[in-house]
């Protein structure tokens, strides 16, 4: 036998070995591939018995917050209609003292709720031939308390006839106090030339009240070279072109620090836009302030023939209604802004918390104000003011050019007068026989003006210059030229086509939205309200059922740490430039979370039961929720004089229920998984107590109801989990 080739038995043991590594590198990929599969069904059978053990702890959970469900309710139901019972009480209380008061007082003034009362008030004072400016601004002030409770009842009325006996005596009113006005201009230039100023020789006076100041200057030297004057005492000037400066006139410059002229675009715009009755107007402060909502006077009187002063204070009832039944719109019975019905509805929605939040349940998703409101295209140039956009400021500058009126001679004693029946004259400027608008501009240039920035307004912005359209009665920012606004001196200076009365506005909701707010507990029925606004911070003190703005803004001395009500703070800082609240049309402007408001509202009512033990904050996570969800921080705050340490706690608050979540305000994503160490409760205030003290919860059943009602006012105003 021929013996083996060794190198053809080394190939085949190369060979077999070969094939044998194959052999176990699939044996081995199998295995892996087993092992691999194997630990995945674990892992997965790992994750359905986490999942399960979830469901079942969420199932859990969810009874036992079904079986507490009823008494929670019941028990959040009797705290709201608690307080709710016990601050109707003292609304009624309190508006009877007051009337009881009204009445042992005999001073004079009239029960405004008596309609004869007031006609005769009014009545009585036009036949008064009084024309003194002195006199006649005593006379306006005491009209102008009158004129405050006037309004104060039109915005609590509810009636539609109650509304328009209260409009028709507050128009006819206003209408008197700027027609005796007119007539103490009139008596005090019919003497210009026995008040001469010693260097010029022309008039020229200042007269100042406590809600008005008057400046007078009358051109009797007919100088050429006079350019314009200064009223350094009230920082104001104006200045005439060359035309004028040869004419017999007399430049008026009237401000009032109230607001006649925006009350008729007012109503058309609610007339046009009716609010409905929707659950975001459970709550709103009165938008406009209380003393502008009255109608244009001055303008369409100058410019017609005057009796004499007899006639001119004659009007009879008759005009009065028909100059009523004239206006644009009426304001609507059931305006969020002035309803006591809506106002009602808020107060005493603890009744109907449970009819709540099972309706949320079943009314499917939810539109958001944003989304049926959409927002207002600010590209387009703004001629005719939109009085929801902007706010004027500072009251009323009626800016009137008139004929001096014939003046007094005296001869060997006696004193002559040329008498005429025709009253104040308006002087046309321009002329009204100019037909071309270039031989106009060409011939009449326009009339300058400067004003120093009323010291009780703040503008967080340039102010903004408007005109009264008098024949169409709107506030209107065309027709105004070189505007020149000096920050350093708060002064603005502009020129307009004619003379017209003007304003200094500012965007309604510049503040708005909110960086973030706070509620924190300073005592015993005490706290503090601090609001981030997009431009300046807003912090309210709440003591019982008085409020007080403490912030660091320069300029309101007037303001800054005094003690009023709720709405009367709210209508002062409103006056004041300095607006946080939210109205039925903010939607339309200021882009917002979209929240529900029955939720929304739901929340508020409970942060106010806790609000003398609890601090609640602002969550960035707000925004990144449904709009069926809230989320906000809370925490117990132990001792107001000492700061806790301990962070706060998320809290997700819906319509059926409310939970503790598990993320915290540092978390990198939203996620609405609760804490698993806390149960599910069906109203945010039993949430919070599973995380107080004994002495906490004490603390909040030892709230006064009106300061509960007060912060609750407060929050329903600002609305910070929408605007934040």
């Amino acid at each position: 036998m021929a013996p083996k080739n060794p190198k053809s038995s080394k190939k085949a043991s190369k060979q077999s070995k070969g094939k044998k590594t194959k052999k176990q590198k699939e044996e081995e990929r199998r295995l892996q591939e087993e092992e691999e599969a194997r630990i995945e069904a674990e892992e997965e059978e790992q994750k359905r018995l986490v999942i399960e053990k979830e469901e079942q702890e969420l199932e859990r959970l969810e009874l036992r917050d079904r079986e507490h469900r009823e008494l929670e309710l019941n028990e959040l139901r009797h705290l709201l209609e608690q307080n709710h019972s016990a601050v109707t009480k003292w609304r009624a209380d309190v508006a009877e003292k007051a009337k009881w008061e009204r009445y042992m007082c005999c001073d004079g003034t009239p029960d405004p709720e008596v309609q004869q009362d007031v006609n005769t008030y009014i009545s009585l004072w036009r036949e008064d031939p009084e024309v003194n400016i002195k006199p006649v601004l005593e006379q306006c002030n005491n009209a102008l308390q009158l004129l405050e409770e006037l309004e104060a009842l039109l915005r609590e009325a509810t009636d539609p006839k109650e509304c328009q006996v209260y409009e028709e005596a507050v128009i006819s009113l206003q209408e008197l106090i700027h027609s005796k006005l007119h007539l103490s201009t009139e008596e005090i230039l019919k003497t210009a030339n026995e008040n001469t100023d010693t260097e010029t020789g022309n008039m020229q006076t200042v007269v100042r009240g406590d809600h008005t100041t008057l400046c007078l200057w009358a051109n009797l030297k007919r100088n050429p070279r006079f350019k314009g004057l200064n009223f350094e005492e009230v920082g104001l000037r104006f200045e005439l072109p060359k035309q004028l400066t040869m004419s017999d006139i007399a430049v008026r410059i009237l401000h009032t620090h109230y607001d006649h002229l925006s009350f008729l675009p007012r109503m058309a715009h609610r007339k046009i836009h009716a609010p409905s009755n929707s659950p975001e107007s459970l709550e709103v402060v009165d938008e406009a302030p209380a003393d502008t909502d009255l109608p244009e006077q001055e303008e369409t009187k100058d410019e017609e023939e005057v009796k004499d002063d007899d006639d001119t204070q004659q009007l009879t009832a008759d005009e009065e209604v028909q100059s009523i039944q004239g206006l644009e719109g009426r304001k609507s019975e059931d305006s969020p802004e002035t309803s006591k019905s809506s106002r009602e509805s808020a107060e005493g929605s603890g009744s109907q918390i449970q009819t709540q939040m099972e309706a949320l349940s079943v009314e499917g998703e939810f539109d958001s104000p944003s989304e049926l409101l959409p927002m207002v295209d600010s590209s387009e140039p703004v001629l005719v003011v939109d009085l929801m956009e902007y706010t004027p400021l500072g009251g009323v500058f009626y800016y009137d050019v008139f004929r001096i009126p014939p003046q007094a001679h005296r001869v060997n004693g006696w004193e002559i007068r040329q008498k005429l029946h025709t009253g104040l004259q308006v002087f046309p400027y321009p002329p009204e026989t100019f037909n071309s608008d270039e031989n106009q501009a060409l011939t009449c240039p326009p009339v300058g003006m400067s004003v120093k920035l009323p010291d009780r307004v703040v503008f967080l912005e340039t102010p903004q210059v408007a005109r009264w359209d008098a024949a169409d009665k709107q506030w209107r920012m065309d027709g105004i030229s070189d505007v020149s606004y000096e920050e350093e001196e708060a002064k603005i200076s502009f020129k307009m086509d004619s003379f017209q009365a003007f304003v200094l506005m500012q965007e309604t909701y510049a503040n708005f939205p909110f960086l973030s707010w706070d509620l924190s507990p300073l005592g015993k029925d005490a706290a503090t309200f601090t609001v981030n606004g997009a431009l300046i911070e807003i912090n309210i003190w709440i003591q019982g059922d008085q409020c007080s703005l403490q912030s660091e803004v320069k300029g309101l001395p007037h303001l800054q740490g005094k003690w009023m009500s709720s709405p009367d703070l709210q209508r002062a800082m409103i006056n004041a430039g300095i607006n946080i609240f939210v109205n039925e049309h903010t939607d339309k402007y200021v882009s917002s979370c979209g929240k529900n408001p029955l939720t929304e509202h739901a929340a508020y009512e409970q942060m106010a039961l806790f609000a003398s033990a609890c601090t609640f904050s602002w969550s960035k996570w707000n925004a990144k929720c449904d709009a069926e969800h809230l989320v906000m921080q809370a925490r117990e705050h132990p001792c107001p004089a000492t700061q806790p340490t301990d962070p706060q706690c998320l809290y997700l608050l819906g319509a059926q229920r409310t939970r503790k979540l598990a993320i915290t305000e540092g978390s990198e994503e939203f996620s609405s998984n609760h804490d698993p160490s806390r149960d599910f409760h069906s109203t945010f205030l039993h949430m919070l107590q599973d995380d107080m003290s004994t002495d906490g919860i004490a603390r909040t059943r030892e709230s006064s109801y009106l300061f509960v009602d007060t912060v609750r006012s407060l929050l329903c105003a600002t609305r910070p989990l929408m605007f934040s």
